[in-house]
């Protein structure tokens, strides 16, 4: 076997074809890092000729003169094959260490244990765990099977599978809440639309109103910037619409609408109509008047809305990852004033329904809490909402790090531990 560093057309070209293939383990995701003072690199093992692992390993000036290193979701690499990895890793150990490494963390985009809708693992179904035990016997540290969002990447995804499903079927197999939902942003004529990089302020402003509203800190507007600029096809930012003038005037016209079913109706018993139960007629014109009283609550709020913000308001977005056969959620945001119209629902489904017409076999919705019991979590909500899709819970082995250096890496965790907490 043979260590190599390679050139970006190698790697790109064999990234898409090794395990674990996924946007992070791109060339161009590199050099989206190389604009926040990340140092690419792309290494691989040849075997025989033929390119067997690879990973995209970036690099980090710290402290002058020491390096961290990070191969974000990867390596793309068996890791069963213990004698490939066993090379790769004392290569890859050899090259941080030429460079003043610290250490090297890597979080492999691998299933720990496959599960369900409910996050329950299934008998029989996928499991890497020997792939854990190799890293570990490797001299990887472990940082633990976590719930939450404490790693650099999530460990907890939802995620639908696409292959050879219809939209009718992926559709029926929704809870029915969130059928009803989609068909409610559908009667509202919510409207999805890509942005790019002339609109780009639009979507930096939902980010910033919701890194508020979420208490963290979200990214500068260069770095959006970079994005879309760098990635090109492989990010996609959409937003969703309300022509809220139109919603007001489509209100008004259903409570005229229901005005005259009610004056009917009342002509129908004042003329003791033999064709109808009164009972159930004066059931239903109750009903009608009820629901006149809501929609008019709602043409005074639309009214408002429009008196203020426009005839045409933005709801929310979502800035997606597009590589291979997958469509990823990466993040996103909705303005809360606006939340009863819940846009989220409308712009995974238009998303969803774009990935089954262009041949992609899955749409992930990212990241979740692994903590399936305790519904009062904050987190729990987000994992609720996603699985109304349908789909499954999506389990990663989580991160580990090659120590190069014992006593700076200790030095490191506890200072970095710190950053965190004073960051939060």
């Amino acid at each position: 076997m043979e260590f190599s560093i390679l050139n970006e057309k190698e790697f790109e070209t064999i990234a898409l074809k090794l395990p674990c293939s996924n946007f992070h383990q791109t060339v161009k995701w590199g050099k989206l890092k190389e604009k926040n003072g990340w140092i690419p690199h792309f290494l691989g093992v040849r075997k025989n000729k033929k390119i067997v692992a690879a990973t995209l390993l970036l690099e980090k000036k710290i402290f002058k003169r020491f390096s961290i290193f990070y191969a974000p979701r990867g390596y793309l690499i068996d890791f069963k094959e213990k004698e490939i990895l066993k090379f790769f890793t004392e290569e890859i150990r050899k090259f941080a260490k030429a460079k003043s490494g610290i250490f090297v963390k890597i979080d492999p985009y691998l299933i720990y244990k496959e599960r369900d809708i409910d996050g329950k693992i299934i008998p029989n179904g996928i499991d890497n765990s020997d792939a854990v035990e190799n890293l570990k016997a490797l001299g990887y540290i472990h940082t633990g099977f976590n719930l939450k969002h404490e790693n650099m990447q999530p460990r907890w995804a939802f995620a639908l599978n696409l292959e050879e499903k219809s939209k009718e079927e992926i559709l029926a197999n929704m809870e029915s809440k969130t059928r009803q939902l989609i068909r409610k942003n559908e009667r509202c004529n919510i409207e999805i639309r890509e942005i790019d990089e002339e609109e780009l302020a639009i979507f930096k402003d939902i980010m910033n109103h919701t890194s508020e509203r979420r208490n963290f800190i979200d990214r500068p507007f260069e770095y959006y910037k970079n994005m879309l600029e760098i990635l090109q096809d492989n990010a996609k930012i959409y937003i969703a619409e309300l022509n809220i003038e139109n919603l007001l005037e489509k209100t008004k016209k259903e409570v005229e609408d229901n005005k005259k079913i009610i004056s009917e109706k009342e002509i129908e018993i004042e003329q003791k109509n033999k064709n109808i139960n009164i009972d159930k007629t004066k059931k239903k014109i109750e009903e009608l008047k009820t629901t006149n009283k809501k929609l008019s609550e709602k043409i005074i709020h639309y009214q408002k809305i429009i008196d203020t913000d426009g005839k045409r308001i933005i709801l929310g977005g979502i800035i997606y990852m597009i590589y291979n056969k997958e469509i990823l959620s990466l993040f996103g945001g909705c303005y809360d004033k606006y939340k009863e119209f819940l846009s989220f629902y409308t712009i995974h489904w238009e998303i969803i329904k774009y990935a089954i017409d262009h041949g992609y076999t899955k749409y992930n919705f990212y990241g979740i809490s692994g903590d399936f019991e305790n519904k009062d979590d904050e987190l729990y909500g987000l994992y609720d909402f996603k699985r109304g899709f349908g789909g499954n819970v999506e389990e990663y082995i989580g991160e580990f790090d090659l120590i190069i250096n014992k006593p700076m890496y200790f030095f490191y965790k506890h200072g970095f531990s710190l950053y965190k907490k004073l960051k939060k």
